[in-house]
């Protein structure tokens, strides 16, 4: 992947959006929208809508620094990409939940339809950065301009059809990354769960099931994981510096160590990681 530093400022502007939770200013969406059942990943059942027994009162988790070892590991991996502040402080300037019951069903509804976009956006902005991909960057900046002007008003973000949004986004993705990565092996939507494998170099892994696989040291630059199912997979050793479409979700779902190479978008490592 070769990266532009040059870009124009409107593009630089578009690729600074933010797009990584900060929980500092969220009033705990994620610990209270989704519902999760007991799993190796959670320790206890929790309904949709309900908050988390673990969330106090000044919308911090109490068990945060301790998830893992308290079987919560499910919430070290989940990203909201900065649906989170952006409900809480641009949509609903700061109101909670908790303080407006009424508006809370609202309020979840409204924190998955961020999600979806911002996610969209994670992905449409960092073509954006890809100078190969130039022919689509107006198309991409575009939708891009289109998307987060549907999170700066609530009217305009009940107008969006969020499952449709990642069959819109998804073509286009897919036509940058052809200008973009040179042929390399085609697993596109493989089940590779559990498997060695090492030359990954601009590998097709859109959609693949890489479920504990054994991925030390493999060569992932360029390569496509654009929802791939990392979880459990061994990245110790690998290089993805390169590789596209990588969410933090994705890295904090696997396995690695100081020497796996990440993305530079994704900066430091997984806390988890040893």
């Amino acid at each position: 992947m070769t990266t532009d530093a040059g870009n124009p400022s409107d593009t630089g502007s578009r690729t600074r959006l933010d797009l990584r939770s900060d929980c500092a200013r969220c009033v705990g969406l994620c610990c209270v929208a989704p519902g999760f059942t007991r799993s190796s990943a959670f320790a206890f059942d929790k309904p949709p809508g309900t908050p988390c027994q673990n969330l106090h009162g000044d919308y911090r988790c109490g068990i945060h620094t301790v998830l893992r070892e308290r079987g919560m590991s499910g919430c070290t991996v989940y990203e909201c990409f900065g649906a989170g502040q952006q409900v809480t402080q641009h949509l609903y300037e700061g109101r909670s939940w908790r303080d407006e019951p009424a508006a809370a069903r609202g309020m979840f509804a409204d924190f998955w339809t961020v999600q979806t976009l911002h996610e969209m956006l994670w992905y449409l902005t960092e073509v954006l950065t890809v100078r190969a991909a130039a022919p689509v960057h107006a198309e991409v900046a575009a939708l891009v301009d289109e998307l987060s002007g549907r999170t700066d008003d609530l009217d305009a973000l009940h107008t969006v059809d969020h499952l449709a949004v990642p069959g819109i986004v998804g073509p286009l993705l897919e036509r940058a990354v052809a200008l973009a990565r040179p042929t390399g092996p085609a697993h596109r939507r493989a089940d590779l769960a559990s498997r060695r494998l090492t030359d990954l170099r601009a590998a097709d892994l859109r959609g693949a099931s890489l479920l504990s696989a054994d991925l030390r040291g493999a060569d992932l630059r360029e390569a496509d994981l654009l929802g791939a199912d990392l979880r459990g997979a061994d990245l110790r050793g690998a290089d993805l510096s390169t590789a596209y479409f990588v969410t933090p979700s994705q890295v904090a779902s696997a396995l690695g160590d100081p020497t796996t190479r990440l993305p530079h978008r994704l900066g430091a490592a997984p806390a988890h990681w040893t």
